[in-house]
């Protein structure tokens, strides 16, 4: 019986062991036949104003689980995401990096009316269906602003969604203005303070003793909770190179709420129209209000919420391990 039992074990930890080579060798497969490039794939999009390329990559191989990317800025890149890489692969998850318009690898119009967010929605709806992406395998996480874009997204396509991640983004810019003004300056030494109002009543934003103290008293607080020279490379590498058109255009030049084509933006009651599991990331040192991203998803009906208590606004970073266990929980689930 002892010996009976014995083989049964062994042949059982045998299959698990072919049915892990199994995935792992069906996630590495290419996605396609012929030219193989590192699962780029570049995307023609139509717009307004003509026909833009748009770069995406892909990494991983799984049907049934594929994650697009929606970057932060508005106007940064895919690059920060690359830590994605450090954990989405063993789990078969499939995930997309993709640049938007002005962003990144894709084409950059130069053209102010081409920042605009429901046409980034169309641009999405666009690069889902050149990606044959649908409701049986399509998650869409949106970071930052990219958060505003999967929300925009999902309230007009979720019939096109399996899932949506938001992190790191309220649903309401005027929300946002309010948390930084009566919340986070507040927390600045009362000296730094004065010197970001005066520059910026001035509109001298690009003084760079604007952004010296931006990054030494707030960016090391509330946007990657580390020492500056310790920064890992992939962020400092898309913010290096940031679209400071788009940006400007959509957030405005300043760091203490928006100004720029989001300022009114407001869907925080629409959320409970959003009908699909939905997992709300926040951060206790963000500058999202972590409160008021808890009731966003207390608003969403399949929602649920993960706070990265150590974290700031890029959580995926400075708190890591509770980051990605959330994240890897959720889809186990999902």
């Amino acid at each position: 019986m002892y010996r009976f039992s014995f083989l049964l074990l062994i042949v059982m930890m045998g299959l698990s062991y072919g049915c892990k080579q199994d995935n792992k060798n069906s996630y590495l497969s290419p996605k396609e036949n012929g030219l193989q490039t590192g699962g780029i794939k570049i995307i023609e999009i139509n717009t307004p104003k003509g026909k833009f390329k748009i770069w995406t990559k892909t990494i991983g191989n799984n049907p049934t689980k594929r994650l697009l990317l929606l970057n932060g800025g508005p106007g940064a890149t895919h690059e920060y995401f690359e830590c994605f890489e450090s954990f989405l692969p063993q789990e078969n998850i499939e995930f997309i990096y993709y640049d938007q318009l002005g962003c990144g690898n894709s084409d950059n119009p130069n053209d102010t009316a081409m920042w605009d967010l429901p046409r980034y929605v169309e641009e999405v709806e666009q690069l889902r269906i050149a990606l044959n992406l649908d409701k049986t395998n399509f998650y869409l996480l949106g970071h930052s602003w990219g958060g505003i874009l999967a929300m925009q997204y999902a309230l007009k396509y979720q019939q096109n969604l399996k899932g949506l991640i938001i992190s790191n983004m309220m649903a309401s810019a005027i929300e946002y203005d309010k948390y930084a003004d009566q919340v986070l300056a507040k927390q600045l030494d009362p000296k730094v303070l004065d010197s970001i109002r005066t520059m910026e009543a001035n509109a001298d934003y690009q003084n760079p003793k604007y952004m010296d103290i931006l990054y030494r008293h707030f960016y090391t607080q509330h946007i990657l909770r580390m020492d500056l020279d310790k920064w890992p490379e992939p962020v400092n590498r898309s913010f290096s190179k940031i679209n400071q058109s788009l940006y400007v255009t959509m957030q405005g030049p300043s760091e203490f709420g928006l100004s720029g084509k989001l300022e009114k933006w407001d869907v925080f009651n629409e959320l409970s129209n959003i009908e699909i599991p939905t997992l709300v990331i926040g951060a206790k040192h963000d500058t999202m209000d972590p409160q008021y991203m808890e009731s966003m998803s207390k608003k969403i009906k399949k929602s649920s919420f993960l706070l990265c208590p150590n974290g700031s606004h890029m959580c995926m970073w400075d708190d890591q391990k509770i980051y990605f266990e959330g994240l890897l929980n959720w889809f186990s689930k999902n």
